[in-house]
């Protein structure tokens, strides 16, 4: 079962990945990868959207 307290813990490490995304996407040499990257922070940012309605106490 899934406490809220290992979800928080989830929740911090998919946000401290998003810092990576977005060196990753400042890269000049990604070729069409470079959409792919972008996807996937438009992506994460929306989950982390979505996440801090529900728990809005959460940073």
């Amino acid at each position: 079962m899934v406490t809220p307290e290992i979800f928080k813990e989830r929740f911090v490490a998919i946000a401290s990945k998003r810092e990576l995304l977005v060196e990753l996407s400042l890269k000049d040499n990604l070729g069409s990868l470079s959409i792919d990257v972008m996807q996937a922070l438009e992506e994460l940012d929306d989950l982390l959207i979505e996440i801090r309605k529900v728990f809005p106490d959460w940073q």
